[in-house]
């Protein structure tokens, strides 16, 4: 892997001044910076100010996920009225179409929303989700101190929407603690779109040998079969959107862990732990 790819991996928030519309951040077939990573899929960020409509007549499968605010989100001829006022308190809303879907998104507050898109000829129904049918798991309670406990929100994978092309979800990062960890792989390529609890918040991204400093609205694009793990900074709160391209013939159905990092998942082996110094001497 080369460092102009690597180089590619990582995108920068949009500048504020930016903040109006639709602001693309990486497109599927173009490699991002004219690096050598394609994500295979086009992400960006959708702003709308209140009384602001969106519509369109999808060219793709596409995907709509609430990051703020209220809206109501219309496709098929039916509509779910949409409200999120913290990432990290609320579960998501989505809508997730196929080709040729006519959309109407109409913004009741100020609001944004991640927009995925990526070629599919498949047929696919148009689909409203909503924090009640979004499964969360609990992970990494009990092992290794509880350095890795995180939430982990599925919104749809493989299994409950196999025509789809794209595995969606999202993660809550607890202060100071790690999150895809141990690390893992997959061949399919990912990405990664980061909010924290406060603006300068921070945490750092692993992809494989190299790590990143991420920041509030940064976006990671990592490519098939490389490592990845991710930590915060102590006192804030990281979010991240999570989104995995399938590949032709090769569903993303999970991931493989570092073999040499397996042993933190057994409960009965916790890692070093230190010892209180002795104030006596």
């Amino acid at each position: 892997m080369t460092d102009r790819l690597l180089d590619s991996c990582l995108r920068r928030a949009p500048n504020a001044a930016l903040r109006s519309g639709y602001t693309a951040i990486s497109a599927e077939g173009r490699a991002a910076n004219g690096g050598g990573f394609d994500a295979r899929m086009d992400f960006g960020i959708l702003h709308l100010r209140r009384g602001e409509s969106h519509r369109e007549t999808t060219g793709k499968e596409s995907l709509w996920v609430l990051l703020r605010g209220r809206s109501r989100m219309t496709a098929a001829g039916r509509t779910a009225r949409v409200s999120r006022a913290s990432l990290f308190e609320q579960g998501p809303s989505a809508l997730h179409t196929g080709k040729g879907e006519m959309v109407e998104i109409r913004a009741e507050s100020a609001a944004e929303f991640a927009v995925v898109r990526t070629a599919n000829p498949r047929r696919l129904e148009a689909r409203h989700y909503l924090p009640d049918s979004c499964a969360t798991e609990d992970r990494g309670a009990g092992l290794a101190q509880g350095a890795c406990r995180r939430l982990v929100r599925t919104i749809f994978d493989h299994a409950s929407r196999p025509e789809a092309n794209l595995v969606v979800g999202e993660v809550v990062n607890f202060p100071g603690r790690w999150s895809t960890y141990p690390p893992h792989h997959h061949p399919q390529p990912e990405i990664y779109h980061y909010r924290f609890t406060r603006p300068h918040g921070y945490g750092h991204a692993e992809l494989g040998e190299n790590v990143y400093k991420v920041r509030h609205g940064d976006t990671i694009g990592i490519p098939g079969g490389l490592d990845h793990s991710q930590v915060s900074a102590p006192g804030y709160g990281m979010y991240y959107l999570w989104v995995i391209r399938h590949l032709p013939g090769r569903p993303y159905r999970g991931f493989t862990f570092t073999p040499e990092h397996r042993w933190l998942l057994d409960p009965k082996q916790q890692g070093w732990i230190p010892r209180p110094e002795d104030p006596k001497g």
